[in-house]
């Protein structure tokens, strides 16, 4: 809107501010990436521009496929992805199967994802199974209620990256995201680049994290 374009062309470069990003996390060691691709709140947005970004999604990870498996991603989607259209969760599915095998970076895909969402979806699972008889409510914690996540193996974020300068996490990943460090960044999504990322990384380096207890020094 700032360069007087059109919206879409936002999700156009931010498609491919993404592959630099999974390029450059995959080169570094990332060991996982999740992406905010898809809100379960976007779906409040002109029906035109719902249905570019979600064949946005479908042919960037057609075209994208065969160079995520060839440098050993693994990819992943995580929402409430039955709601999605037949076509985008054939490709997730696609995606997801062609590169179980792979051992390097995970890539997690959040397409139709709110954290909120996440975590009502796991309590009704949750009662779900105590209805059952097949849990014991009594048993519950928090790691019984990680457990039925949508990822549920995948460690926590330790860093929280929140491009174009705003100051809230914006329903993303709020359970795990607890103690992540976060960082806020002025540069939009699209202009992102490897040396933002490399920036991040550094001040990263130089926090430090006590989840809630003292350093060795106090």
């Amino acid at each position: 809107q700032q360069r007087g374009l059109p919206r879409i062309q936002g999700h156009f470069e931010g498609r491919k501010a993404t592959k630099r990003t999974v390029r450059a996390c995959a080169a570094i060691g990332i060991e996982v990436l999740s992406l905010y691709a898809f809100s379960v709140e976007n779906w409040r947005r002109p029906h035109e521009e719902v249905n570019a970004i979600l064949r946005l999604i479908a042919t960037a990870l057609e075209e994208e496929l065969a160079e995520l498996d060839a440098n050993n991603v693994r990819f992943r989607a995580s929402g409430r992805l039955v709601e999605l259209p037949e076509y985008l969760q054939q490709i997730l599915q696609k995606g997801e199967e062609r590169t179980a095998d792979n051992t390097g970076l995970i890539l997690n895909l959040c397409v139709n994802y709110g954290g909120r969402a996440e975590i009502v979806d796991a309590a009704r699972n949750i009662v779900a199974r105590a209805a059952a008889g097949d849990l014991d409510p009594a048993s519950i914690d928090e790691t019984i209620f990680a457990q039925h996540l949508y990822q549920p193996d995948l460690p926590d974020p330790d860093l929280l990256l929140r491009p174009g300068g705003e100051t809230r996490v914006s329903n993303f990943l709020l359970w795990q995201v607890a103690y992540s460090e976060v960082i806020i960044l002025p540069v939009l999504w699209p202009d992102f680049r490897e040396e933002h990322l490399a920036d991040a990384l550094v001040e990263y380096s130089r926090r430090q994290r006590r989840f809630g207890g003292v350093t060795a020094q106090q």
